[in-house]
């Protein structure tokens, strides 16, 4: 499949896949699911919007929790797993800046690792408000901005410890990032960007966490605990 989007997905979807698998990778499995899911679980939801729900994940994991998720997505293979992996579930081949759901649709939107993703986050986020209902949540699992400032991630320094370099911190800027088969664009925004754009839209920030790691490879959490991977923050839509 060509790559029609060029951000490396349509090529990369298989090899996607394949290494996250159904339990998914370090930083879904250990440690953003538990707070994701608790932020969800008994407040009431009903239905969800999951922007750029990939291969489904966090939709069925939605569905177990009794809401009814609308996935979108703008990867055609990724789509297709999900409906393999979930026939009786909702998911549309759909950018987050074309979305054209009514307003107030959705009593909350989840953006799972998804806004390093989005080249529009301006027009995405304008768009996936607008179908979010007064009071209802909007939540966002992400890469901290630290994170994506990286200069090739963790290097060794001369007296051999391991550093976690960033430069250029206040650049926006599109970079590549590959691995295991997997090659795609991704953006690095500083933190203010996001915040700055939800509270031009008048959200009211409810919730803002940086969790730990919680089991997995010791090494690999070690790294999570030494350097500011990964945020989760809850927005609420004032009432009209």
């Amino acid at each position: 499949m060509s790559d029609t989007n060029g951000d490396g997905w349509d090529d990369s979807a298989a090899a996607w896949i394949a290494s996250l698998g159904d339990g998914g990778d370090f930083s879904r499995q250990f440690v953003l699911d538990a707070p994701m899911l608790a932020r969800v679980k008994d407040r009431g939801f009903k239905t969800a919007l999951d922007v750029g729900c990939g291969e489904g994940r966090f939709c069925r994991m939605l569905r177990d929790e009794g809401i009814k998720p609308l996935g979108i997505d703008p990867t055609a293979a990724l789509v297709a797993r999900a409906l393999e992996l979930d026939p009786g579930g909702a998911y549309r081949v759909c950018r987050a800046e074309e979305l054209d759901e009514p307003p107030d649709s959705f009593d909350l939107v989840v953006c799972y690792l998804t806004l390093i993703d989005i080249a529009d986050i301006a027009r995405a986020a304008s768009r996936f408000i607008e179908a979010l209902r007064p009071g209802g949540t909007l939540l966002i699992a992400n890469l901290t901005s630290f994170s994506t400032a990286a200069i090739d991630g963790w290097t060794m320094d001369a007296d051999g410890k391991r550093r976690f370099c960033i430069d250029n911190y206040l650049e926006e800027r599109a970079d590549w990032v590959a691995w295991r088969g997997i090659e795609i664009r991704n953006w690095h925004r500083p933190l203010s960007t996001y915040m700055s754009l939800f509270l031009e839209h008048g959200m009211i920030l409810r919730h803002f966490a940086e969790p730990s790691p919680s089991g997995g490879d010791p090494d690999m959490a070690e790294r999570y605990r030494r350097v500011p991977y990964l945020y989760i923050m809850e927005w609420e839509k004032p009432a009209a």
